[in-house]
């Protein structure tokens, strides 16, 4: 008499695991190069609507604190939508490995995100410097430009040597940078010293033709007028430093949480509220496949 033995069903074969340090780096690449391209194509619509963090313009400068508010924080909501894209986009594309439920999944999913943040980050501060290189290098068809001049006080400086008797002349290089960093000490907790201001009148005077009284005010005015647009140009510098650190430390956190949202669509877990739209429209698209036809 033979017995027959009961088939045993074999428990489901789990996902290979695999080493917690390693990176895929197809993915993380793919969810740097997004959050880049997201984020170049949202800072250049704030510049083209005038929401530039800082500038050394004179209408910047005249510009509110609401507006300087305004640019930062437009500058944090574009990091948070371009890292979240990379960082959805790097959890999504990760190959699991273990068990879907673990919460090392959940771990390696949000370290991929942030792997594409550092990335992204990296690559967008190289492309930064590259493009303020090209921007600051002479060129044939660029005017040369006037050696150690303040940039936030060219207004100020033209405005000191203007001279309706005589025409501009390139011999005025040396004198304006010369005056542009005796006006930096405007700022200065002492600000411009008599002997500095006297030198300044004398400099006037002797280029542009003006009277002693007449150089004596307009130095007092341009020394005002420095010190309001140094002013100004550090608020609009700080603003912009820290709204970019809190964009950056921003955009880590949406990253990690965005890669880990990627990771729960992958594996067909629930998903947050702000992914539901995605499920709804892969349930339609099922829905209206053509039913296979049962066999006679």
């Amino acid at each position: 008499m033979s017995m027959e033995t009961q088939p045993v069903a074999a428990p489901p074969m789990a996902r290979a695991p695999a080493d917690s340090w390693t990176l895929q780096w197809t993915p993380v690449i793919a969810g740097a190069l997004a959050a880049a391209a997201v984020s170049s194509i949202l800072i250049s619509f704030a510049m083209s609507v005038g929401l530039g963090v800082s500038s050394t313009a004179p209408t910047w400068r005249d510009a509110s604190v609401a507006l300087w508010i305004l640019s930062g924080l437009y500058l944090v909501l574009q990091a948070l939508i371009s890292f979240g894209c990379g960082g959805y986009i790097a959890g999504r594309l990760r190959a699991p490995h273990g068990l879907a439920e673990s919460e090392e999944t959940e771990k390696r999913d949000g370290l991929h995100g942030v792997a594409s943040w550092s990335l992204a980050v990296v690559l967008g501060a190289t492309l930064a410097v590259l493009g303020a290189t090209a921007a600051t290098r002479p060129n044939a068809l660029s005017a040369p430009q006037i050696a150690n001049e303040p940039s936030a006080l060219s207004y100020e400086l033209d405005h000191l040597f203007r001279s309706p008797r005589r025409a501009p002349s390139p011999d005025l290089a040396p004198a304006r940078s010369e005056a542009g960093r005796i006006l930096l000490t405007a700022s200065s907790h002492s600000g411009v010293s008599a002997d500095d201001r006297t030198y300044l009148v004398q400099l006037v005077t002797g280029t542009t033709g003006l009277a002693a009284p007449d150089a004596e005010r307009r130095v007092d005015g341009v020394i005002a007028a420095a010190k309001s647009a140094i002013s100004r140009t550090r608020a609009g510098t700080v603003i912009l430093a820290f709204s970019v650190a809190t964009a950056l430390l921003l955009g880590a956190v949406a990253a990690w949480a965005a890669a880990e949202s990627g990771g729960r669509h992958r594996d067909g877990r629930p998903v947050t509220g702000w992914m539901l739209h995605a499920n709804r429209f892969s349930r339609r698209r099922d829905m209206w496949r053509r039913p296979m036809s049962m066999p006679e």
